[in-house]
């Protein structure tokens, strides 16, 4: 029989219609320590110690920080926001996005290697699971093992940890929006909300499945930073880079010996700097979107190059250009501050500036001036002209205030109403109407420019002037 012919070379297609279909492989990463994963779970540390304080602080015997939806007011410590106040909610993301460019553009992925709440909640669910399965090798062999009590018992305990997590993330997520001390009590009486339930469950549901479950497929195949990171990037952008020139050609050698008397580079292709990535790249086959930059390869190849007595840093964080063309620390420095990243900065830190300045200046009083509709003008007692004003009197501080009211703009303009001040609570509005009497043959016929005043009693100075207009009758 003639022997079976060679199978055709697979096309480059065809590998790319695998790597889009392949099964995803289970990836076991295995723990590592150093400086950068110090970094990491210090900001685990410092996020998670804001998210979940927050709630509890007090202010005002109020809750400091509360998105009180139902109220739609937003509480943040002495500030209260209301609606009109939405453009500081845009300056705030103009903020962000600058934030993201400028961060991006001199190191990389620093947002998602440190701070994205998928990798800080991948970091804190993979700690319960090694506490409560074991090391990576363990984890692999527990997986492998038959189904029995000891692996019902083992998983059971580590997903209930999870469980407990997830449902007490969702629980202080909705904490922002409803207030706390409501939420326990329904917690103690078992009657929460169904709106409440509902997103508890739906924000603790995808904590669960995105930190516990999927980890990695979400940044590799949902984010979309990893889709357009490579826009921001450039030659001198900060990236965690494996030093090819210095490393190959790879090999196994003993503790000690020197790379070049056995013809190899650095690196002795123990693999660990895989084993410890959490999306399970290989930062030897360079720079790919996969790769986060949590640094972890940096700390586990620098543990081995100590062991091996080589110098470290055969993966560290440099630039492309810096690598090719062997510069120092200083010359890398020189080139990260270079005219994208400066204007970058600087467009950062103005409109962070105008956002502090808008907020310290932000007046504490708002009144909105709306014309009676039903009555545009009209003539009563003693020849006198009346315009009817609705005034919408927003007290944009947590105690209660007093407030006057006068007209000035036209000739002898006074105000006709009972009630020439007005009472509003803490963090309210108030509605009052206001007559407004001109005498008649004052002005022109048709629109007057007139100017009602709204001053507190507390605060003269903080007196606002508010543009109307006066209509006179032909």
């Amino acid at each position: 029989m003639s022997e079976p012919l060679p199978s055709p070379k697979t096309s480059v297609a065809d590998e790319m219609e695998d790597s889009l279909y392949a099964v995803r492989k289970k990836v076991y990463t295995r723990a590592v320590s150093g400086t950068f994963a110090t970094w990491r779970w210090a900001l685990v540390w410092f996020t998670q110690l804001i998210f979940y304080g927050l709630p509890w602080l007090t202010w005002n015997d109020r809750q400091a920080v509360l998105f009180h939806l139902t109220e739609r007011k937003f509480y943040i410590f002495g500030w209260v926001f209301w609606p009109q106040d939405v453009f500081f909610l845009a300056i705030l993301l103009i903020i962000s996005a600058y934030a993201l460019f400028f961060f991006t553009a001199i190191a990389g992925r620093l947002w998602c290697g440190y701070a994205c709440p998928q990798t800080v909640y991948t970091e804190i669910f993979m700690w319960i699971e090694q506490k409560i399965e074991g090391d990576h090798n363990k984890r692999a062999k527990l997986d492998k093992a038959p189904l029995g009590v000891r692996k019902i018992a083992i998983k059971a305990a580590k997903y209930g940890a999870w469980g407990a997590v997830a449902l007490w993330t969702g629980f202080t997520f909705v904490s922002y929006f409803s207030p706390l001390r409501e939420m326990l009590a329904s917690v103690s009486s078992l009657s929460f909300g169904p709106w409440e339930l509902f997103w508890i469950l739906f924000y603790a549901g995808f904590t669960y499945l995105f930190a516990g479950v999927m980890r990695e497929q979400v940044c590799k195949y949902m984010c979309p930073y990893a889709r357009f990171q490579s826009v921001m990037f450039d030659a001198d952008t900060l990236v965690i880079t494996y030093d090819e020139e210095r490393g190959e050609p790879r090999g196994t050698r003993k503790k000690g010996v020197d790379p070049k008397s056995v013809g190899k580079g650095d690196c002795i292709d123990c693999g660990i700097c895989v084993q410890v990535c959490p999306t399970g790249i290989d930062i030897r086959k360079g720079l790919q979107y996969e790769c986060i930059g949590c640094a972890a390869c940096i700390d586990a190849c620098d543990q081995v190059m100590e062991k091996m007595s080589y110098p470290k840093g055969l993966i560290r964080y440099s630039t492309e250009n810096a690598v090719k063309k062997h510069w120092g620390s200083k010359e890398i420095i020189g080139h990260v501050l270079r005219p994208r990243t400066l204007i970058y900065g600087g467009v950062l830190a103005l409109v962070s500036l105008a956002f502090l300045w808008g907020l310290a200046t932000r007046e504490p009083l708002r009144v909105d001036v709306l014309r009676d509709r039903t009555s545009l003008a009209r003539e009563v007692e003693d020849g006198m002209i009346e315009n009817v004003y609705r005034l919408q009197v927003m007290n944009m501080t947590e105690s209660a205030r007093s407030f006057h009211f006068g007209v000035e703009g036209l000739d002898q303009a006074r105000i006709g109403s009972a009630e020439t001040s007005i009472s509003v609570p803490p963090a309210s509005t108030q509605s009052v109407t206001l007559r407004v009497l001109v005498p008649g043959g004052v002005g022109k016929s048709g629109a007057n420019e007139l100017f009602i005043l709204v001053a507190p009693d507390d605060a003269p100075q903080e007196r606002l002037r508010e543009k109307t207009t006066f209509l006179m009758p032909n």
